[in-house]
Order: structure tokens, then sequence, then C-alpha cells
């Protein structure tokens, strides 16, 4: 993993020290291309008049949509802010082994094209909903774009930041809270058609195989991508059946696995190891995730189509979430902290910012130590 770690990151820097060399001379702030260290901007003006006539469209309930994201917007900060504080003494607790923010690198802790097509979804939705939000508040707009921020592609609408900094506490609350609003409601969006639509095509086919523990039982044994589909001559389908199984082993135990792999099936035999948090039973040392067939064929179509959705779904409500975390430059933490200059005396409202800073900066340091050493191997 460590190796794998080290020639991405040779990759990605020799990839950014060319494009700088190219095109650091042609960068335009104003429109077109820029480039700097780490990240690419492509501007335009073409598609401010599309966000006008939707931001024209039906102006009131913009406005609604936009005080409902305030409303959700300090709800979710307070949410998010108890669910770091909560993981991030558990992995104290721990040593760092309790799991905490997930980075998202796509090809690398996120399925690579499933990856970018739900990051890809994530910004389109939250910048737009920046954008209409702000032009239907009458707030003017500079451009929109795209952004490649190392190896993330992203969207973007740039407001006019003088014009939001003068305009009115609520209408600033608005722009802010309108982008996590969206991705949340799209990740609902995406949740029922998955349940109601890409589901019922969908039945249980074995437990996948999507990562095997380093120097665990399996290890050498197993792959990513094994499908196991019986243990001990017992058919398993779901995950809860492979669960029920494991409950009731032990340490040593030997387990005969029928593993479907490359398209074909073979038995391999396993030796248990201890579980980490349950002394007394069996451990596989495998990510075991829920492998599923298509009922009605079309493989090639329904399969991509669920795993494209289920992203979208887990990186809308994920970010849309953590982008309201109350730190500064995300979008709790600049709504909080224009909540702290409008309502607290200034000899109050900087010492509470900057408290606010430090405590909200620990505790994600606390929830990224156990993605970053996993990471690291």
């Amino acid at each position: 993993m460590v190796s794998t770690l080290i020639a991405v990151t040779a990759i990605i820097i020799a990839f950014w020290a060319v494009i700088y060399a190219l095109f650091k001379d042609r960068s335009n702030e104003e429109e077109g291309l820029s480039v700097d260290f780490f990240i690419a901007m492509w501007r335009t003006k073409r598609l401010l008049g599309f966000i006008d006539r939707l931001a024209r469209k039906n102006g009131k309930f913009w406005k609604v949509y936009a005080d409902i994201g305030i409303a959700l917007g300090f709800m979710g900060m307070a949410y998010v802010f108890y669910a770091l504080f909560k993981t991030a003494m558990a992995t104290l607790q721990t040593h760092g082994k309790q799991a905490g923010v997930q980075l998202v690198i796509p090809g690398l802790t996120i399925p690579l094209w499933y990856g970018l097509v739900g990051l890809a979804v994530v910004m389109v939705v939250h910048e737009l909903s920046h954008g209409v939000t702000a032009r239907a508040d009458g707030l003017p707009l500079k451009s929109v774009g795209l952004v490649l921020l190392a190896v993330i592609p992203g969207a973007f609408v740039e407001p006019d930041e003088e014009a939001l900094s003068k305009a009115s506490l609520r209408t600033r609350l608005r722009v802010y809270g309108a982008g996590s609003l969206a991705n949340i409601a799209t990740a609902l969006i995406t949740l029922l058609i998955i349940n109601f639509a890409v589901s019922p095509l969908l039945q249980p086919s074995g437990v996948l195989v999507s990562g095997v523990l380093e120097n665990g039982p399996s290890h050498g044994i197993l792959q990513k991508g094994d499908v196991i589909t019986a243990m001990d001559g017992m058919h398993v389908k779901t995950l809860d059946q492979f669960i029920e199984f494991m409950n009731k082993t032990k340490p040593g135990q030997v387990v005969i696995l029928t593993v479907l792999r490359d398209g074909k099936t073979i038995n391999i035999n396993v030796k248990l190891g201890k579980h980490p948090d349950k002394p007394g039973e069996g451990f596989l040392g495998i990510y075991p995730a829920q492998n599923v067939v298509s009922k009605i064929g079309m493989e090639w179509l329904i399969l991509p189509l669920f795993f494209s959705l289920y992203w979208i779904y887990v990186l809308n409500i994920g970010i849309g979430l953590m982008n309201l975390f109350p730190l500064v430059p995300l979008d709790g933490g600049r709504m909080l902290d224009d909540v702290f200059k409008r309502y607290l005396p200034e000899g109050i409202a900087n010492p509470v910012r900057y408290l606010t800073i430090g405590i909200g900066l620990f505790l994600l340091a606390l929830n990224l130590w156990p993605a970053l050493a996993n990471l690291a191997g």
C-alpha cells in the first residue's frame, strides 16, 4: 500500500509539473483557463444566462428553498459537530483504530469511475444551487466553470465577493446553505430511485470480498473481487447469512469457502484467526460487501446504473453534511462566522471564532487520523 501511494503521488506531481510548465503563461483569471500548482480552473460566462433564467422562474420558490437551506444548515452543523466529536473521542480511546472521516480519492479509497461520476454530480448540484440562490436574491455572478483539484474534478459558481459581503445576513446564509441542501436533496431523490426503481431488479448472490486485511487469516488466500457463495457447504447469499455463520465460528477453525473467481468456482480452506473485538469468535480478515446480480439480465446496464446511483447517494449525503462542519472555508463555517460577526461584540466575536476554528481543526485531525493511517498501510 505504501509503495502504491508513493507511486501514485509521484505520478500526480509529475502530471501537475507538466501542466504548470505548459499553461502557466496562458492563465486567465477572468475567463478561460487558469493554472496553479495542483489546481486548474476553466471559467466561462456563457452559462450565466442559463442560471439567470432558472433563478427568474419561480423566484419566490428559490427564496423559500434557500430559507430551508439555512435551517438545514444549522441543524446539519450541530449534527456533524456531534458526530465528529463522538468519533474523535472513540479514536482517542482506541488509539486510532476507530474510523472517522473517510478520504474521498477516486481509484484509491473509492471506485474510480463510479467515484468520479458521484463527485461530478456532487459538485454540479452544489454549485448550481449556490448560483441560482444568489441570482434569486439579486447577487451578481462573475463566472461559472470546471475545476481540477489534484485528481478530483468539480464545478464552481463564482459570485461577486464584494456584493456578497455587502448583502444582508439572510441573503448570505441563503447562498451558503443552498449548496448542502442541494446535495442532501439529491441524495434523498437518488435513494428513492434506488429503492423503488433499481433494487427490485436485483437479488443477492453471495458476499463480495471488497478487500483483504493485510497479514490477516485470508491474506494471500482470498483476493479482492472474490465472491463467497458457500461456507462449509452452506449456501451464503446475503451479508446477514455470512455474519450469522461467522458468529458461530471459533479461532483456529478451518472453514471451507466456495468462491467464485474470474468466472470459475473453487473451494478454498481458510484457518480463522482471533477476532480483534470478539476474542471468542473466528475472524476471516476480509472487508465483506453484498454481491448482487440482475433478475432480468442486462447486467452490463443494471449493475453500473445501481453502483453509479449508490455512489451518487453516498457522496452527496456525506460531502453535503461534511460541508456544514463549522470550519471556514466550508459553508457551515462561513454561516457560523457571519452569525458571530452580526450578533457578538467584536471583542468577543474574534476569540469565539478562533476558538471554534481551533476546536474544528482538532476534531478534524482526530477524525482523519485513522483514514491517513489506513492509507499509509
